[in-house]
């Protein structure tokens, strides 16, 4: 049976939006759109003096980039279509985390590729094996997470106006570059974090970033793991977003040491993507990335989780739990408090 025409036509319109996101890709982890929104209309020339890059390389992305609509030309200028200037990273609502994700979701389907044949798990090393995306993965989650969190999570979950009341120290397991205790000290003001995370990286940006905004009083991040943390004062909140999966081969261990770093009353706060109990449900648009998401996790030793599991973990270890969804069922939040 031959593929029909239909069917090739949908196929060649889905690679090229791919090839959209991979040029939009170079574009944002080069700086390349903003400095163009900046300068306005350039040729190739002034654009690499301007971003200190090859220009050779410029010539040939920007001729690209105006093929795939990124880009207007005129008398050998270039200057920033809508659709370019939608992946200016600092705008609101940014189309930059779609184009991180491309990149990524290439780089973990090669690695699967080939692990499938051995059945090696590597683990989270593998997030590291490309400098470009690692560096741009915390502004992904930023850009991806934070408007849900502000708007929806932070206004309906009482445990964060709750710990605000006592203030204290709110601790962000797998911190990124610290969007999450931005969010929460900007909403909260007596309230202090501390993010930890396991890759350099997402700790400087996280350090530079509260620097800038003059944070630093209130915000501190170190290079760490779950494992081996300690503060100098019992703690009001522990959160882990979007990290507890990653860990969960060592359940046992890691809701042991929740409990254990909590204050009495204290609460440990798990935000996951809410695995669905029927496979049915993934055919729905707004669940295939988290089927595919599923699959690259395997690579590294991980898979997505049901709230009714994490409830059980802190209802083994003594702490009452509360769960709420969100983004159509999508988000899931568990509250563990310590009694």
């Amino acid at each position: 049976m031959s593929v029909s025409e239909e069917l090739r036509k949908q196929i060649i319109s889905q690679m090229q939006g791919a090839v959209t996101l991979n040029l939009a890709f170079i574009g944002i982890s080069n700086n390349i759109f903003a400095v163009l929104n900046e300068m306005g209309k350039v040729t190739p020339d002034e654009l690499a003096v301007k971003t200190a890059l090859d220009s050779g390389y410029l010539d040939r992305w920007c001729d690209a980039a105006f093929a795939f609509g990124l880009l207007y030309e005129s008398d050998g200028k270039f200057s920033l279509t809508d659709l370019g200037r939608a992946f200016i990273s600092d705008i609101p609502g940014t189309a930059m985390p779609f184009s991180v994700q491309s990149v990524l979701s290439a780089h973990m389907s090669e690695r699967a590729a080939t692990l499938m044949k051995t059945g090696e798990r590597p683990g989270e090393r593998v997030l590291a094996e490309r400098k470009s995306i690692l560096s741009l993965f915390g502004p992904m989650l930023e850009a991806m997470f934070s408007g849900i969190f502000e708007q929806q999570i932070l206004p309906n979950v009482p445990v964060y106006k709750e710990t605000d009341q006592s203030g204290g120290i709110t601790v962000d397991l797998g911190c990124g570059n610290g969007w999450y205790l931005r969010k929460i000290i900007d909403r909260f003001s007596h309230l202090r974090g501390f993010g930890l995370d396991s890759f350099e990286e997402n700790i400087n940006q996280a350090t530079e970033i509260a620097q800038r905004d003059g944070l630093s009083d209130r915000l501190k991040f170190m290079v760490g793991d779950i494992y081996h943390f300690s503060v100098s004062e019992p703690v009001n909140l522990i959160a882990m977003n979007r990290a507890l999966h990653h860990v969960w081969d060592k359940k046992v261990e890691v809701f042991r040491i929740l409990k254990e770093h909590l204050k009495t009353s204290g609460s440990a706060v798990i935000w996951e993507p809410n695995w669905p109990n029927n496979r049915s449900d993934l055919r729905d648009p707004m669940k295939r990335g988290m089927a595919f998401q599923n699959f690259v996790e395997h690579v590294m030793g991980n898979h997505f989780l049901r709230p009714e599991e994490i409830e059980d973990e802190f209802h083994r270890v003594g702490m009452k739990t509360e769960v709420y969804l969100f983004a159509n069922g999508n988000e899931a939040v568990i509250v563990g408090k310590k009694v």
